[in-house]
């Protein structure tokens, strides 16, 4: 009970420093809240003293942020979350109402998640199904395709063959059930492809466990046997799964952009932007209670389907040692990759001709040109150097980072859900109000929310495997924490988690590089991947393959990264045996039943 306690506490403690933080957020960057508000509701208006002035006295800027932060907190208590500095409005009907939208439309991305990655792990499920997950090659590459794919290109190509070509369903604005749908594709793809990823991970641990041996020689039919599988293994995804909902409904800014939809991730960042302080403020609390409430279901979900093994220790593992698979796939996919870059290397990057603007592929131009006449080619194979180092570095930070908190789960996991309700775009803007602009800001962005996903997919692992009866029995024969910790646990998540880093790699390369658009780190003409696909967004339409290169270049990166993760196994080897001795200082029984095992 106390444990409950300190951690509801440690939770309320962050909730209240974030929404701080960003009451704080005009005067920790040292900008004039009244002129970005006079921007955003009249951009023709001079700036002048006595207008600035009027707007200070309106908005009781004079009076400093702790006393409108105090006034904000002290209506909450009421439902009353102020009004809006932009136009007055009352700020809780509109975050409800977008709350509500985006609420719908997570639902439905889920449901295409959830196909999605039935999709993806079908075949290992007819494998396990029939008993032949022995000689199953390694794939995903069209998985790691399409969860490698960003979401606002999946949005635009929706739009315009789906919504304006074919005319088969509407392509903007938020009238009904059939504005949900290619919103829900665009956002519910990617997802699905990576949380199938995750979970054809597990599913051969699953099917190599004893009560499946024993269904099978009691003639259970194998969809039987897939399907109690698939419920073996979703008590590891559950604490995943709550994060997509928060990360989908907080980080949807640009599928909600593209089809004119009011969610809550639109209207957080629309009031970012324009410092519209008890907006932001009080859509950050919306996703904080969002992240609380998808955490307690997770939770409530994981001990309702483990039901008393998870207390009692009796769960078999999941995580049985595999030998890396040989796969030529690696070599390909980066053969194709370095082909590409290389080729890129040797041409003019910022060479501009106005008279080959959005020319299509040719001998002279293989990617084709973009809308200044610059070759597509060079500016690939130029901007893979920092596209590919930078979102490495952050990966790399993000794994460790992830795994060392998830080995604490009592302090990371009120962590976790916090730092999962900041969008990408309001994590870079409290970074630049921090430590300025510049090219380290996206960087750090990235690196500070990235990591959150792998810290709850290690303390899920961690608390499946810590109940499995081997760990069980190497405690009772004498073996301590740190044994248990570098021999049993560690060897086998590391694996697991390794390849879920390796798997949002592309996707990090893209949060970069989206953030550098938006002004808050590398900035135009600078050849990076996720730039070029934001530049030559809006020719989409008119030449295709200005965004199909660097959409093709991070999906053959995210194919890369995948068949490169699937040789990420734990090798067996001969265990260390754990040291125990008596008080006599001679060796103990435990000990001896060890060597004699």
């Amino acid at each position: 009970m106390a444990h409950r306690v300190a951690g509801l506490l440690w939770r309320v403690l962050l909730a209240a420093a974030l929404v701080c933080g960003i009451g704080l957020l005009p005067w920790l960057s040292r900008t004039d809240p009244a002129l970005t508000v006079l921007k955003a509701r009249s951009a023709d208006r001079d700036p002048t003293p006595q207008v600035l002035a009027d707007i200070r006295a309106q908005l009781g800027l004079d009076n400093g942020p702790l006393h409108l932060l105090g006034l904000w907190l002290g209506g909450l208590p009421r439902g009353d979350a102020g009004r809006s500095w932009l136009n007055g409005t009352q700020v809780t009907p509109t975050v409800v109402q977008a709350l509500g939208v985006s609420l719908l439309l997570v639902t439905v991305a889920l449901v295409v998640a959830a196909a999605t990655a039935a999709l993806v792990c079908a075949r290992t499920l007819w494998l396990g199904a029939h008993r032949r997950l022995d000689g199953r090659r390694a794939g995903g590459g069209a998985s790691a395709m399409l969860a490698a794919l960003p979401e606002f290109l999946t949005a635009s190509v929706l739009v315009t063959v789906v919504g304006v070509q074919l005319g088969w369903l509407p392509a903007l604005g938020w009238y009904g059930p059939r504005w949900t749908v290619l919103p829900a594709l665009a956002l519910g793809l990617p997802a699905g492809a990576v949380l199938g990823r995750l979970l054809d991970d597990l599913l051969p641990g699953a099917f190599a466990e004893p009560w499946a041996q024993a269904a099978e020689a009691r003639g259970l039919p194998g969809r039987t046997v897939a399907a109690k599988a698939v419920r073996r293994c979703v008590p590891a995804l559950l604490p995943n799964l709550g994060l997509f909902v928060v990360g989908l409904t907080g980080g949807s800014v640009a599928v909600e952009q593209i089809y004119d939809i009011p969610g809550l991730g639109r209207t957080t960042l629309q009031a970012a932007l324009a410092q519209d302080l008890p907006v932001l403020q009080a859509g950050t609390l919306a996703l904080l209670l969002l992240a609380a409430t998808a955490t307690c279901l997770a939770a409530l979900a994981v001990r309702l389907l483990t039901g008393p093994a998870l207390r009692d220790g009796t769960l078999d593992s999941l995580h049985r040692p595999r030998r890396s698979t040989r796969s030529t796939l690696p070599l390909v996919h980066g053969g194709l990759l370095t082909a590409v870059v290389v080729l890129g290397l040797l041409r003019d990057p910022l060479a501009l001709d106005t008279g080959a603007r959005l020319q299509p592929p040719s001998w002279a131009h293989p990617f084709g040109t973009d809308a200044l006449g610059r070759d597509l080619l060079a500016r690939i194979g130029h901007g893979a150097l920092d596209t590919l180092l930078v979102a490495l570095a952050v990966s790399v930070t993000a794994l460790v980072v992830g795994v060392l908190l998830g080995l604490l789960p009592r302090l990371s996991g009120p962590l976790v859900d916090t730092v999962n309700a900041v969008p990408p775009v309001l994590a870079a803007l409290l970074v630049t109000a921090v430590a300025g602009s510049g090219p380290a800001t996206s960087a750090i962005a990235v690196a500070t929310v990235s990591w959150a996903a792998l810290a709850a997919h290690t303390s899920s692992l961690l608390r499946q495997e810590r109940a499995t009866s081997h760990l069980t029995a190497t405690r009772a024969l004498g073996a301590n924490r740190w044994y248990l910790l570098r021999h049993e646990l560690l060897p086998a998540i590391l694996p697991s988690v390794t390849r879920h880093a390796l798997l949002r790699l592309p996707g990090v390369a893209l949060a970069l590089a989206s953030l550098g658009f938006l002004g808050l780190g590398t900035q135009p003409p600078a050849p990076e991947w996720g730039l070029l696909l934001a530049e030559n967004q809006p020719y989409a339409e008119r030449a295709p393959w200005a965004v199909l290169a660097p959409a093709a270049a991070l999906a053959l990166l995210g194919a890369l990264a995948v068949s490169a993760a699937d040789g990420v196994r734990w090798r067996p080897r001969r265990r260390a045996r754990p040291r125990t001795t008596t008080r006599t200082g001679q060796p103990s029984r435990a000990r001896e039943l060890v060597e004699a095992g």
